[in-house]
């Protein structure tokens, strides 16, 4: 998810999403504990994404 696309969505969507990326994220380790996954890039991606979440919420806070 770029930033583009995190800008476009409401804080009650941002708030769902980081939900889930983050429940993604913890699966994801999880199971790269236990065996290795084929992409491990995908766990990179997903924390960037979650930081980019964190990010554009901690922006919108301030704002109001």
């Amino acid at each position: 998810m770029k930033q583009k696309e995190v800008k476009e969505l409401s804080i009650d969507e941002l708030n769902e999403k980081l939900v889930s990326f983050q429940k993604e994220l913890s699966d994801l380790k999880m199971t790269h504990a236990i065996s290795p996954i084929e992409n491990p890039m995908q766990i990179k991606n997903l924390r960037r994404t979650i930081a980019r979440i964190n990010t554009e919420l901690t922006v919108r806070s301030i704002q109001e």
